[in-house]
């Protein structure tokens, strides 16, 4: 039986037009995004996205 593994911890960035994405903190941000300054679990990265994004909305959710 394996150890039981921490939660993913997330951070939200965004790039130069506005796109919102949630990224591993454990990994480098990508080049043409920067953090946009929240951090937590995924779902609460989501929400987080959800209440800050005013850009428009795709017409079906982006597959994960």
């Amino acid at each position: 039986m394996s150890d039981p593994q921490p939660p993913e911890h997330y951070t939200v960035v965004v790039n130069d037009v506005g796109h919102y994405s949630v990224w591993s903190t454990h990994r480098a941000v990508p080049a043409g995004w920067r953090k946009a300054g929240f951090q937590g679990d995924r779902d609460s990265c989501l929400d987080h996205i959800e209440n800050v994004w005013e850009g428009p909305r795709p017409a079906t959710p982006y597959p994960v």
